[in-house]
């Protein structure tokens, strides 16, 4: 048995300098754009190797079995979704139907501005909340690249429209995570995160149009903004506080497109926004082609529905592989559970960060049938018969997409290997004891412990589960509401989905713009910290000048 060890070498400051090293060496390496990403990721997973042997006393076994539960787990079930939503898409661009789907959406509205509302922002909201794990991104990635935006501009910008939602996503799994860890009610959770999330609900769509846009030209569609924006942050609020926690972004990112659509169809901006590129420097616009003028010839039904059929299908698919019943019962038919030998249950996660000795365990759960990445193939499948695609075609085509996708496969999994490692090993909570011992200014410093969590894991779910029970026992003693700062982990974690490492690559892969890794990470870098410094801001005055927002509606 180990325990962990969170001040190995007897000063808190330079142990937690120990302990970042990994993220920052990864960070940098990426952002530098002069190392590959996969590359960065071994390097840097050869590092925490090292730092968790030699600073924190990690067995040598312990740590390498750590990581290569980390490789496998990166690859089933994160790479497992990526590789089949690729896949969907080459499909549906292979049959015409991606043309369809982009004069359908070009029927709507023509403007860049507008079209991103609709599918970074609201589309991208419901695969949030019907699947989650990097699902949203690389649908609305390859969705806006279909459409003729440039790659920095699909992938960018559906990272930082995928936010808001993520405290909710995949039907809840969030908030059940962290009601598991912390003891404390999920209802309660969810309402609570429901106290915080809507205001940047309210602000993340003029956000990202005005990161794509500029002020002016955000401001000249505002109407359609504060529409769209206020339509998702309402739903949010009363479901997750008068219903449940485990239906919102499925809720609001439904009302939120419905009213969007009835709205354009009786206000469009006075002069369209036609261009594909971000505003200003865009490095990427230089490697694309000029794109074929618009059909605007209007689709009959019949293409519409053909158009839409293949989304349809995925929506209906991931809501059944969302529920828990589905999950229960497809597991029952197919499970493979293999505890990590010397590994699974020999580690003890230790005070301050768990009230006493708790057993990590370390298992890899191959739910087959249950797999999200696995609903996403059969809908391809399904799809493509619909679409008069025979299996030699789709064999071939699936095999173009393993090959298209294979580097980010590797470096998704070689994330995921830092992440596991570095949870295990005790050094990501040695950066969360840092951030717990900013006393007053803890709802602050705390709200960004839940955003440091997620840049690490690539999961608000997995930050929940490492950081929860601390922002508990923390809380308590500094005399703030337990519940507050276990939400705040949560609301603070989703500004941090836009630059984890596994979301970049995401990105990169559904937008065909691979090894500019680094280009992505430094455009969505600073509206990562402000975003998540305004959370921090909000949660404080929660917690000291406005405490009547912690009364949660039962």
């Amino acid at each position: 048995m180990w325990n962990q060890i969170y001040n190995p070498l007897g000063n808190a400051v330079l142990s937690t300098v120990a302990a970042a090293i990994p993220v920052v060496l990864l960070l940098v390496l990426i952002a530098s754009g002069r190392v590959k990403a996969h590359i960065a990721a071994i390097i840097a997973l050869v590092v925490a190797n090292i730092i968790t042997i030699a600073v924190f006393t990690m067995p040598a076994g312990m740590s390498i079995r750590a990581s290569l539960l980390g490789v496998v787990s990166g690859f089933f079930p994160i790479g497992w979704i990526v590789l089949n939503v690729i896949f969907l898409y080459q499909v549906t661009v292979s049959t015409g139907r991606f043309e369809l789907l982009k004069r359908a959406v070009g029927g709507v509205t023509e403007d860049r501005r507008l079209q991103l509302l609709l599918i970074a922002f609201s589309f991208g909201a419901f695969f949030e909340g019907a699947s989650g794990f990097g699902t949203p991104v690389a649908i609305t990635g390859s969705i806006l690249l279909g459409l003729g935006f440039s790659p920095l501009a699909a992938s960018g910008l559906s990272l930082i429209a995928n936010t808001a939602p993520v405290a909710y996503g995949a039907l809840g799994t969030p908030i059940a995570g962290l009601a598991q860890v912390t003891g404390l009610d999920p209802y309660i959770l969810g309402a609570m995160v429901g106290r915080q999330l809507p205001l940047f609900s309210l602000i993340v769509p003029f956000w990202v149009v005005c990161a794509f846009a500029g002020w002016k030209g955000m401001k000249d569609v505002w109407p359609a903004i504060l529409v769209t924006g206020v339509s998702f942050a309402v739903p949010q609020f009363v479901i997750s506080n008068y219903i449940n926690p485990w239906i919102v972004d499925i809720g609001a990112s439904l009302i939120s497109m419905g009213c969007l659509i009835l709205f354009l169809k009786v206000w469009q901006p006075k002069q369209l926004w036609l261009s594909p590129a971000l505003r200003g420097t865009d490095e990427s616009a230089a490697t694309m082609t000029t794109p074929k003028p618009l059909d605007k010839t209007p689709l009959t039904q019949s293409e519409l529905w053909s158009a839409l059929l293949p989304w349809i299908i995925v929506c209906i698919v991931m809501l059944i592989w969302g529920n828990g019943a589905f999950k229960t019962w497809a597991n029952s038919i197919f499970v493979w559970n293999y505890p990590v030998p010397e590994l699974h249950n020999l580690i003890n996660v230790v005070a301050p960060v768990a009230a006493k000795p708790t057993p990590q365990g370390a298992v890899f759960g191959f739910t087959y049938l249950s797999f999200t990445g696995t609903g996403m193939l059969i809908a391809a499948i399904i799809s493509g018969f619909l679409m008069g695609v025979g299996p030699a075609r789709l064999i071939g085509e699936y095999g173009r997409t393993i090959k298209l996708c294979a580097i980010s496969l590797i470096t998704i999994s070689a994330m995921l290997a830092i992440g596991t490692l570095t949870r295990l090993s005790g050094v990501d909570a040695t950066l969360g004891l840092a951030f717990a011992a900013t006393g007053v200014l803890y709802p602050f410093f705390g709200t960004l412990l839940g955003w440091l969590g997620v840049a690490l894991t690539g999961s608000d779910t997995a930050s929940n589960v490492l950081f929860g029970n601390l922002q508990k026992i923390t809380s308590e003693q500094l005399g703030l509401s337990p519940i507050l700062m276990a939400a705040a982990n949560s609301s603070g974690g989703v500004m941090g989905k836009m630059i984890d490492a596994q979301s970049i690559v995401v990105a990169s892969t559904a937008t065909n713009w691979y090894g500019h890794e680094g280009s992505i990470l430094r455009y969505v870098f600073l509206h990562s910290i402000v975003l998540a410094c305004l959370v921090g801001l909000f949660v404080t005055l929660q917690a000291y000048v406005y405490p009547f927002t912690l009364m949660v509606l039962k």
